[in-house]
């Protein structure tokens, strides 16, 4: 939460109160190695990954393109969406 800006917080703790669960990863700073490792607990929770990527290389580790490979390895199935017309910038 101290990572987001403060106009998000209200969002953020809206959603986390709404959650019936919570997982952690015990990491407490907010960096490429704790979003992949929370990506990977992600990934081990679900059957399926839905990943809204325009299949280029990560541009920092923790990045889709990690995740999504991280996800493959695991044997869990993706499907990826880039809409028409979208940008990446």
């Amino acid at each position: 939460r101290d990572g987001l800006p403060a106009w998000h917080h209200a969002t953020y703790d809206d959603l986390l109160r709404r959650a019936t669960h919570a997982h952690s990863t015990g990491l407490t700073a907010s960096d490429p190695d704790a979003h992949m490792a929370g990506s990977e607990v992600m990934v081990g929770l679900i059957e399926r990954l839905v990943a809204v990527w325009d299949g280029r290389p990560a541009r920092g580790y923790g990045g889709t393109a990690d995740v999504v490979a991280y996800a493959r390895r695991a044997g869990v199935p993706v499907h990826v969406l880039w809409p028409e017309g979208a940008s990446r910038d």
